[in-house]
Formats: structure tokens, sequence, C-alpha cells
């Protein structure tokens, strides 16, 4: 009888330890997965054509909160927040905020020639039928046509434009891979108009240096809006009946 007491009581000690275990090993996945900050942004940003200041879609990101039940894995490393002894490279989170060199140059210059020309003459000498000429009301008949087409068409294009600055955009979102995706935007208030930067791509920690910028061209997919809004801006914009005259639509 006492045998049986103590297989029972042992039974139920080892179900309760496989029930924390348990227990723990959800806490400890729920703590450590990966936050979506998808559904923490706006996805959509405002019109390219009317920009205003404090777009939603270029808001900072509030960090996600730090899992407050973690169950020790035994090391006292963690491998997310690791950094190696012979190179740079910071581990970012979700938040944190990376300075952009902007330091883009770029050219085209493009030209083509087009000449066509097509002629067409056609004689035909008067008709003869037996007896002489066929005339009518005394005028010999007589055929022949002629045709002329020239085209010519020439065209030069040549663009150039460089810009140079910093901004600093945020980290929104780190990839399962460790790279990084940040967004971010900077306006400048001068005179009458706003002038702004706006700025979304994906980089790499190991390209980050140690006063934490990265260089424009280290970054991948990157969108770099650089234009402004006010009476500088509205000078160079064509009115509607300029860009009616100017579009594809004009027959001429």
């Amino acid at each position: 009888m006492g045998k049986y007491w103590l297989y029972l009581s042992m039974a139920i000690i080892l179900t309760g330890c496989a029930t924390a275990q348990q227990t723990g090993e959800k806490i400890a996945d729920n703590a450590q997965k990966k936050v979506d900050n998808s559904q923490r942004q706006v996805t959509t940003s405002t019109d390219d054509h009317s920009p205003v200041p404090n777009d939603p879609f270029y808001a900072p990101v509030d960090p996600a909160p730090k899992p407050k039940h973690v169950i020790p894995t035994g090391s006292a490393f963690n491998p997310s927040t690791s950094t190696s002894l012979y190179s740079y490279e910071p581990a970012y989170s979700v938040g944190d905020t990376v300075t952009v060199v902007l330091t883009e140059s770029a050219s085209a210059q493009k030209s083509a020639t087009t000449d066509m020309s097509h002629n067409n003459d056609y004689n035909l000498d008067p008709i003869t039928v037996p007896g002489g000429k066929l005339t009518v009301n005394g005028n010999t008949v007589e055929l022949g046509m002629k045709q002329s087409q020239n085209f010519d068409g020439k065209a030069n294009s040549a663009q150039s434009h460089t810009l140079s600055g910093k901004i600093t955009v945020s980290v929104i979102d780190v990839l399962n891979n460790g790279n990084l995706v940040v967004r971010g935007e900077k306006w400048l208030v001068i005179n009458n108009g706003k002038e702004y930067i706006r700025l979304t791509g994906i980089i790499r920690p190991k390209d980050v240096t140690e006063g934490n910028t990265v260089d424009s061209s280290q970054v991948a997919d990157a969108r770099i809006e650089f234009s402004g809004t006010g009476d500088q801006a509205n000078t160079q914009t064509q009115g509607w009946l300029s860009r009616l005259f100017n579009g594809s639509l004009w027959p001429f």
C-alpha cells in the first residue's frame, strides 16, 4: 500500500513538472516572438503632388515592449545583441535611428537623328491609236504622277543632378537576415516655401560606421525624394493650359 502512494506521488510530481515546462516554453515563445510592425504603421503616404509635414507614413516607430518572461537558456550571450571583437556591427531594433549621408550624383545624355525620304515618279507617253495620237477636244491624252515625301527628325536630351546632405531615419522593421528597413523625412522652411527630403530603403548593419552613419549608395531599394512646396515650387510647375498643349493628347 505504501508503494502505491509513493508511485502516485512521483507521477503527480512529474506531471506538474511537464506542465510547468510547457507553460514556460509558451511564455518564452510569446515573449521572443517577432512583433509585426506593419499593422502599427500607416501603409499609405500623402500625395506626392501635395506633400505635407508630419506625414504618418514617415512617422517614427515606437519600440516594441521588452519581454517580461524569458526562460533562461543556460547561456549568458544573446545572438541578436552580440557584437564582434574584430568588426563593428551594432545590433539595432525597431525604433532606433540611423543617419544616412546623401551623396547622389547622376548624369545622362541621349541623342537621336532620323532622316527618311520617299519619291515616286510615274510617266505615261501619249496614248497612240491606229491613225495617230489619242486626243480629246484637240488635247493629247498623257498620264503622269509625281510624289515626294521627306521626314527629318532630331532629338537631344541631357540631364544631371547632384544631391548632398544628411537625414536621420528610423528603423521600422528588422528582417530575418538582420537587415534594417528604414524610413524618415526632413522638412526645412525657407522664406515663403518649404523643402523636404524623404527616404525609404533597406540597409545592412555592417555598412553602418562607428559614427552611426551609412552612405546613401549602400541603401538598397532606396527611394529618395527632394522637392518643395510654396511660391518657388509653384513657379516651376506648368499651368493646366500649358500641360494640355504639351501633353500626349494634343494632336499637333
